[in-house]
Order: structure tokens, then C-alpha cells, then sequence
């Protein structure tokens, strides 16, 4: 799946990549154990068939905790926490990339957060946004010494009704994710 650029795009969930079916990219599945394997498995084969990837760059939605953020802005992330693990889990930064205008630091668990009391808790680990992925890619990522980039487009308030208006949404978030890649990463992607 090695491109010439040797860029890998990657999406968690099919709905999210549905307006990038004309490029190559991964789509993992949802959660992180689907992230962790998809993503490993294709730096793996990348690098034992001679053509690593140089740059891994997510692309997908994000539900919002904090209020710093909007439902119309395609946000960087620059640092990832877990939130469902029972134990301390150490942050990953996710710095090998350029910063953009708009940055947030993301909570990951294997859960659709939408309850007040799971918000409170997002919040006080530092995080703005929420997610089921980001944390495994940039541990996998960090671990295969690849450059990693994740820009997220908030789709819901992480709340009671996050779940119907992410299926609602999501196309049309796909379609704002294509405009941005298209206007602010393409060009970049080539030049690297």
C-alpha cells in the first residue's frame, strides 16, 4: 500500500475516508485495538517491502469535551491520553509535524463518550476532544519511528445524542476533512 510519496492516510471508520475513495489510504476500524494491529501490520509491511513510510498523517472526527473548539474547524492534535485505561497511561506528544492554527490535545478510549461525568474527566486529564484511536496510532507510530500527523474535524458535543448526529454527520465531515487535506496537506505531502 506504499505510495510513491510514501505519505500513509488513515481513517478509523469507512464513513470518515467515504470522500477519499480516489487516494490510497488505510482504514482501521474503530477502537484501539483495531488501530494498533491495521496501523502496525501496514508500517510492518511497508518497511519488510523495502518502501517505509515516511509520514503517517489521521484523518477523521472527534467528539468535543471542552468548549474550545467548534463543530466548522479542522483541529491538530499534539498530544494524546487515554481515558478508560484504570491505570496512569503516559501521554504521547504527537509533535513530528508543522503546527496548525487550531490545536487540541485528544482523549482516546474504546467507549462513544456522552455523559457529563465522562466529559468532567476528559477535562481533567487535559484534554479538549475525544476519540476511540489517536492514542494507539501515536503510540504505534512512536514506536516505528515514523513522523505522525492527526487533524480531527469535531463532529458532536460528546453528549446523549453524539452517536445519532455522528451518523448523521459524518459524510459531510469527510467532505470538510477532503477540502482541508486538498487546500493544506496535498501540496505539503507532495513536496515531502
Amino acid at each position: 500500500m506504499a505510495s510513491a510519496l510514501s505519505t500513509l492516510l488513515v481513517f478509523a471508520h469507512q464513513d470518515e475516508a467515504s470522500a477519499f475513495t480516489d487516494l490510497p489510504h488505510l482504514v482501521t476500524g474503530v477502537g484501539k485495538v483495531n488501530a494498533a494491529v491495521e496501523l502496525a501490520f501496514a508500517l510492518h509491511q511497508a518497511a519488510v517491502s523495502g518502501n517505509p513510510y515516511q509520514r503517517v498523517i489521521v484523518l477523521g472526527t472527534a467528539g468535543i469535551v471542552g468548549r474550545e473548539h467548534d463543530l466548522d474547524t479542522v483541529v491538530q492534535i499534539t498530544r494524546a491520553v487515554q481515558h478508560d485505561f484504570p491505570l496512569p497511561s503516559p501521554e504521547v506528544a504527537i509533535t513530528n509535524s508543522p503546527k496548525w492554527e487550531a490545536t487540541a490535545a485528544i482523549a482516546t478510549g474504546d467507549e462513544f463518550v456522552s455523559t457529563d461525568e465522562k466529559r468532567r474527566e476528559i477535562v481533567s486529564l487535559g484534554a479538549s476532544l475525544c476519540d476511540m484511536e489517536i492514542y494507539a496510532y501515536a503510540r504505534i507510530a512512536d514506536r516505528f519511528g515514523v513522523p505522525l500527523e492527526v487533524y480531527k474535524v469535531p463532529s458532536d458535543f460528546a453528549d446523549e445524542a453524539a452517536v445519532a448526529e455522528w451518523d448523521e454527520v459524518v459524510f459531510l465531515k469527510s467532505q470538510q476533512l477532503r477540502k482541508f487535506y486538498d487546500e493544506k496537506l496535498s501540496a505539503a505531502a507532495s513536496e515531502k
